[in-house]
């Protein structure tokens, strides 16, 4: 068990653990916290109940009594002006001893007299704990299974309980006997009290929120159709002071329910509609298989997930607008104008959806799914209406490949022009049943579905189809298949027009490639023509190929995945600009079950990167297209051309969103260089000049050792040294004394690695000698923090370096060091010196030899006038 503190903003929390602990010998079952918040119940699967304080972190009770799991947990308070008639149980003194501690004093037992503890066992029995005497004083024994929900009404004075058995029973507070007994007619997870105890809602394995009457037993909303297994109901939370009760599903997601239409048929003692949901919060993507781009501003990303159904979410990066206030009369979504938000969720296929393909405007959206049906969704989100279109039924088998159309129809046309009310012309479909069919799409709905006839069947593999991919022209389509083969069709006749084949395991994805390619060069070295444009493909050996549409041929094949490469794409050729840096050629973007995303630099053959953020394999990768329909539309394109998002979603429920920064990278870096270019002459000229102040600022904050220890040379080596200085120049002294704390600290680093070279050693002993002087010694105890706090709050004056802050660790470390080689230049000199005298003393010793043998010459008459001049000159 772990408390957390939390802390920070409402859109920036964070959660630090202050103490963690194990409560039980066995796992933890369920919990409950008090309405003070100071006191926290957890249920373990050893039968064993403990009440903690969560402040202290310590025990306050220990109860025994049930046998097996602790499945439901409440804290109430009842009024002690009557006393609870329910029979007691005799225990035996040994007993009492161990369901509680020491008796409380009477100030403690007039204050906590009240509460209770209401505990479920899996056995369908309830007990009844008193806080204050420290044991059980009621058993409710009518529930033949789990109990799952507890929950106390003081305006009723009763408790609600709901179990699996399918009933929910209500119980007097004062004698603990069965008021009343309301079958449910399916497992209870949850229940509780509305409206002062009037009401009770439940919810379980149906997935269905359902209101009933507390009087009579009868149900308060209509009938309504069970859910999915998924779509199950664990727990429903309300609070008396929000308009809505929060329900928490089996598939992790959470959905907020309007109480707005409860007055009104309270009053009126009539059915209700099922409570509206407000807003619906995804806990968890699960298993991402596909993702698409929906809407004109492209604002929208439907996902298909481990489940039939299709969620809708807001991928909006505008700043957030501020969140609706709880309005009761209001129908509007709760605070759902933010990034990752759920706006919708289409429902109708019957079995998990496979794959996912959007029109030019993204208004239209066509899935298929294993249930061997393909639909095509009506996309408004200006409305807020997303519905079925229309459903393709004649695949024998589960679809794995579904394709639209993206040509963009004339400018003008009613097509283009109003693109909700003219869907695309056909959709292309591939199945496991190794046949690929054409639907030509209706222009108006029949009925409230559309179910139109396959315009033609082809058998197009020898096994599975993967994917399908129409060319930027719509004259043709390709197909690729876990045979290991590719083939391009012709759209209109449904023909094959080619065969690609070079692949050794089976293909499972092919993309053609954008109209604007320029050409690329084989793996020979010769030139490709892209009249009739490229394809590229993605297999289960490993490797991407791009082919040639001229002769169907393989131009390049790239490694580099470890396991399969589930998704190839074609990122949107940016054109160099006059005058641009980047000299980036096409690129392809790759997703394998290795778990990494890369991009390939097609010209060339190699990874220009690596994405990793991903723990299991990537099945989805898509590109965000420029908005269709929005005013402002080529402003926007204008504006993002230079910024392609990239997204992937994988088997590890994570959606990850990737920003191309080459350029705004590149056009950093240059004004990087540049700026550095002026600075390093800023820097000549101040030295130069005689600025000492700018010159040793500048040297800091540029990080240029040499040329600062440069510039401290010139100044120890001044002759004549200024008057009354310590550094040699008055100026130096006076900006060694104004330096920041972490300006101050750099110079101590850059001193210690001066110091450790002899020829430097005498600069950095000048300088720091010079420092000891000007700053006073409680600055150096608290440099270290100071330099830290100024470099993170970015005061002025700071040099806030990459690096900096780590070099020499604490000033200890930097201190040490200076002191280390400082002691054994002080040695070296010594030694010199002791060297010095000896070579003096020598000197001396052989002038007097010298002048012995020059008396000795002369006396004898010999060569002495030669040695005589020998003498001269070393005397000389």
């Amino acid at each position: 068990m772990r408390t957390y503190a939390l802390s920070g903003t409402k859109n920036d929390t964070r959660a630090e653990v202050r103490r963690t602990l194990k409560p039980h010998a066995a796992p933890v079952v369920t919990s409950s916290i008090d309405r003070t918040g100071t006191l926290l119940a957890t249920g373990g699967a050893d039968g064993v109940t403990k009440v903690w304080d969560i402040r202290g972190g310590f025990a306050t009770h220990t109860f025994h009594g049930h046998g097996g799991l602790i499945t439901a947990l409440h804290f109430f308070e009842v009024s002690t002006s009557e006393p609870e008639t329910a029979p007691r149980h005799r225990k035996s003194k040994n007993k009492n001893k161990q369901d509680g501690a020491t008796e409380l004093s009477a100030t403690e037992g007039e204050a906590t007299s009240g509460f209770r503890l209401a505990t479920g066992h899996e056995d369908g029995k309830i007990r009844i704990w008193d806080l204050h005497k420290r044991k059980s004083i009621a058993v409710l024994d009518s529930h033949v299974s789990v109990v799952r929900s507890l929950q106390y009404s003081e305006h009723k004075n009763a408790l609600v309980s709901g179990s699996r058995d399918k009933t929910v029973m209500l119980w007097d507070g004062r004698t603990w006997k069965n008021r009343s007994t309301m079958p449910i007619l399916e497992s209870v997870e949850s229940a509780g009290f509305l409206k002062d105890g009037q009401l009770i809602y439940t919810g379980g394995e149906n997935g269905r929120l359902r209101l009933w009457q507390t009087k009579d037993g009868m149900e308060v909303t209509q009938e309504q159709q069970a859910g999915a297994e998924t779509e199950s109901i664990v727990e429903i939370l309300y609070l008396k002071s929000s308009p809505f009760l929060f329900s928490v599903h089996a598939d992790q997601t959470f959905a907020l329910h309007s109480l707005a239409s409860i007055d009104s048929a309270y009053a009126e003692d009539r059915t209700i509609e099922p409570l509206p949901v407000i807003r619906r919060i995804s806990g968890t993507h699960d298993e991402v298989i596909d993702l698409a781009y929906v809407g004109s501003d492209r604002n929208l990303m439907a996902i298909a997930t481990n489940l039939e159904d299709i969620r809708v979410i807001s991928v909006a990066t505008s700043p957030l607008s501020p969140a609706p206030s709880f309005d009761e009369q209001s129908s509007s979504p709760i605070g759902g104008n933010y990034f990752g938000a759920d706006i919708a969720l289409l429902k109708g296929h019957e079995d998990i959806i496979i794959c996912l393909d959007i029109d030019w405007s993204g208004h239209w959206l066509a899935t298929g799914a294993k249930d061997n049906t393909a639909r095509l969704w009506r996309i408004d989100p200006a409305s807020n209406a997303y519905q079925c279109y229309a459903t393709f039924t004649a695949h024998a088998e589960s679809l794995g490949a579904i394709a639209l159309p993206r040509n963009a129809p004339l400018a003008g046309s009613p097509a283009h022009s109003k693109p909700l009310e003219n869907p695309p012309a056909f959709l292309i479909t591939g199945s496991q049943d190794k046949t690929i069919k054409r639907w030509d799409i209706p222009r108006s709905e029949r009925g409230s579905v559309t179910r139109p006839r396959a315009t033609y069947t082809r058998k197009a593999h020898d096994k599975d189809i993967n994917a399908i991919d129409l060319s930027p022209t719509s004259a043709m389509f390709a197909s690729a298949s876990q045979d290991r083969t590719v083939k391009i069709w012709s759209i209109d006749e449904g023909e094959s027009v080619g065969v690609l084949r070079g692949h050794k395991r089976g293909v499972w994805s092919v993309r053609f490639a954008p109209k604007e390619m320029s050409p690329i060069n084989s793996d020979s070295g010769t030139a490709s023509s892209t009249n009739k444009g490229l394809v590229a493909t993605g297999s289960g050996d490993k490797t991407i190929k791009i082919w040639s549409l001229s002769d169907y041929s393989c131009l390049r094949t790239f490694e580099g995945h470890t396991n399969s490469v589930l998704k190839v794409l074609w990122l949107p050729h940016v054109k160099e600009s006059e005058g641009s840096r980047s000299k980036r050629g096409p690129q392809l973007a790759s997703a394998a079950g290795d778990g990494l995303v890369k991009i390939w630099d097609v010209q060339t053959g190699e990874v220009a990167t690596t994405l990793d953020n991903h723990e299991d394999r990537v099945w989805a990768l898509v590109v965000k297209p420029p908005p269709t329909s929005s005013p402002a539309a080529d402003e926007e394109k204008e504006a993002e051309k230079e910024a392609t998002t990239l997204v992937s979603g994988g088997g590890d429920s994570v959606i990850t969103f990737w920003t191309d920064t080459t350029t705004l990278t590149t056009t950093s870096r240059a004004k990087a260089q540049t700026a550095r270019v002026e600075q390093d002459q800023s820097l000549q000229n101040y030295i130069r000049n005689g600025s000492y102040r700018e010159a040793i600022t500048l040297a800091l904050q540029l990080n240029h050792p040499k040329r600062l220890l440069d510039l401290f040379k010139a100044v120890v080596n001044k002759q004549p040294p200024d008057e009354g200085s310590l550094s040699g120049v008055k100026g130096v002294d006076d900006v060694l004394a104004e330096l920041g704390n972490e300006q101050l600290w750099i110079l101590l680093c850059r001193l210690r690695d001066w110091n450790t070279n002899a020829r430097n050693s005498h600069i950095a002993q000048k300088i720091f000698w010079t420092l000891m002087r000007l700053c006073p010694k409680e600055r150096f105890v608290k440099l270290r923090r100071s330099a830290k706090r100024e470099a993170d709050s970015g005061e002025e004056g700071a040099v806030v370096k990459k690096g900096t802050m780590s070099d020499g660790g604490s000033l200890k470390e930097v201190l040490d060091a200076l002191k280390a080689y400082t002691e054994r230049h002080y040695s070296r000199m010594q030694k010199l010196g002791d060297e010095a005298y000896l070579v003096t003393y020598t000197l001396q010793q052989m002038d007097e030899v010298n002048g012995i043998d020059l008396d000795g010459l002369n006396t004898t008459g010999g060569t002495g006038g030669a040695h005589g001049e020998d003498v001269m000159m070393l005397d000389g």
